[in-house]
Parts: structure tokens; C-alpha cells; sequence
């Protein structure tokens, strides 16, 4: 028996041209590979300075969408239909798909659902190493504070959202992404980032403890798992530290090294404010602790 969100195999239909290309890039060129995934509100363009960071230390990154995910924050606002349905197990399929194309075993960065899906896929044996940065909860994280009902809320609040496309007003996406930046630079980022998201994964989320078939369980005691680093920004709204560090105490058994930390001052925009850069350097310090470029 399955959830009402579980999804097909993965077949490769949704590849694109353009993560093809990343793949075969990869490949050829024998770097160590990274792969971003990109949580809800937003798109693959979100990583691009961080690629271009990794790229500048020997990796070769590849930056994923979800299926269907279009090019530019324009595009996406033209057409926010294309968001709709997509649930935790199909985007898993997706990245997994796209790791098994890659000769060698890559290091996976996740933000936010992103995150959730890093670790997902790490304990399907897929990552070398893993980074999980403000990750959605997954079976078994227990705690759900009042900020995180908040942060939700413009999707779990109608659940006929739970097959649409949900953008957030300006308001919605300073509380829930932009509370630790400046209301300037919060209004830059929701008008260069900000996309509608699925509806499905959140609601998917919110009932991972209710649902023993749920897609958004990690299999944390996979001795293939990997390295695995926790990052939380201290004053996210969305995804607290009490989530993380929950996160954390489910992972910290496994045989591979387990870490924490978190991020003074920053919110859930920590991977595209002006802070980026400190939990960037973060991130690949730990990644060239076990795989070099």
C-alpha cells in the first residue's frame, strides 16, 4: 500500500536537454561531482552563484529542477500551472534518475525540501556526501512550532492546494524566507527568486507522522548513507532549529559522520541573501573533507 502522492518509477521521461548536458559535462571531465537541489519557492537559478563557487574549486555542479520546472522566474510566473502535483516521491525519482547518469557518485546539497530530498536520497546510497541546509522534516521529526504553521499556512491553510500551484504575496515570503535580511534586500529576493511552489510536498510533510507510507520518510540507518552536514540559520521561521536538530537526533545513529551547525542570524533565505557566502564556504569545506575536486 502506498500514499496518495507515491509516484512511478523513475524512467528518465522528465530529463531535460539541459541536465543531460550537465551530466555528460560531468562525466567527461572526471571532476567531482555536485549536485544542488533546490527547494519550494524556488527554482535551480537559486544555486547559481554556488556553482559557480564549486565550480571555482575543482567540482563540477549540476543544478537540477523538479519535472517541469521552467527556466526563469518569468516564465514560471506566465505559467504557474506547470508546479502543480508534484510530490516528494516524483522529485526524488527525478534526482535519482539524473545521480544514476552520473560515472561517479556525487556530493548532493539540498535547501530547505531540497534538503529533505538530499537526505533521501542519501539513504537510497546515492550521495558521497550529503549537505542538508534548513531541511524539511521528514517520518519521525517530531516537532512543529508555531512559526512553521505560520510559514505553511498559505498552503495548508485550503486543502485544495494540495494539487495546485501556491505562489506567497510579498508578506508571506518576507515572513517565511526573508525575516532576517532587510526589507530592501527582502523585496530583491522575492522579486528575483520567487515562484509558486506544489502544493502536494508540504501536505505531504505536514502528515509524515500520521502516514506509515508516507514519500517523506529517509532511510537514516543506511550504512551507505554517507557523510552527512545539518545546517540551520538561526532565526528561520519556516524550518526552526527544533526541526533540525530533530533531524539531526534521527540521523546521528548512523555509521557515517553526522554534524550539525548553525548559522548566526541568518533565515530561510540564507542559501540567496547576502549571507550566502558563509554558508556556501560551509558547505564545501565539509564536501572536500571527504571528496576531493
Amino acid at each position: 500500500m502506498t500514499d496518495a502522492g507515491a509516484s512511478p518509477p523513475p524512467d528518465g521521461k522528465t530529463i531535460t536537454e539541459h541536465e543531460l548536458e550537465q551530466c555528460e559535462r560531468a562525466n567527461e571531465t572526471g571532476r567531482q561531482p555536485v549536485v544542488f537541489v533546490h527547494g519550494l519557492w524556488l527554482l535551480p537559478s537559486s544555486w547559481d552563484r554556488w556553482a559557480t563557487l564549486f565550480e571555482d574549486n575543482g567540482y563540477a555542479a549540476l543544478t537540477p529542477g523538479w519535472p517541469d520546472d521552467p527556466e526563469t522566474v518569468e516564465e514560471a510566473a506566465e505559467h504557474p500551472d506547470v508546479f502543480a502535483g508534484k510530490s516528494i516521491g516524483q522529485v526524488a525519482d527525478h534526482f535519482e534518475t539524473i545521480i544514476r547518469g552520473l560515472n561517479r557518485k556525487p556530493a548532493i546539497i539540498g535547501h530547505s525540501t531540497g534538503g529533505l530530498l538530499a537526505q533521501i536520497l542519501a539513504g537510497r546510497s546515492l550521495a558521497a556526501v550529503s549537505v542538508a541546509i534548513d531541511p524539511a522534516p521528514f517520518r519521525g521529526v517530531l516537532p512543529l512550532p508555531i512559526s512553521t504553521l505560520k510559514s505553511s499556512f498559505p498552503v495548508l491553510g485550503n486543502p485544495a492546494n494540495r494539487n495546485r500551484a501556491v505562489p506567497l504575496t510579498y508578506e508571506q515570503f518576507r515572513y517565511a524566507f526573508a525575516n532576517a535580511v532587510s526589507e530592501d534586500e527582502a523585496k530583491q529576493l522575492y522579486n528575483t527568486y520567487a515562484v509558486p511552489t506544489p502544493g502536494k510536498p508540504l501536505f505531504q510533510a505536514a502528515a509524515a507522522n500520521l502516514n506509515p507510507w508516507t514519500e517523506a520518510k529517509v532511510d537514516t540507518k543506511n550504512p551507505d548513507r554517507g557523510p552527512l552536514l545539518l545546517i540551520s540559520g538561526e532565526r528561520d521561521n519556516t524550518v526552526p532549529w527544533g526541526i533540525v536538530n530533530a533531524s539531526y537526533k534521527q540521523q546521528k545513529d548512523n555509521p557515517g559522520v553526522t554534524e550539525i551547525e548553525k548559522i548566526p542570524g541568518q533565515g530561510h533565505a540564507l542559501t540567496i541573501d547576502s549571507g550566502w557566502r558563509e554558508v556556501a564556504d560551509k558547505a564545501l569545506a565539509f564536501v572536500a573533507r571527504f571528496v576531493k575536486s
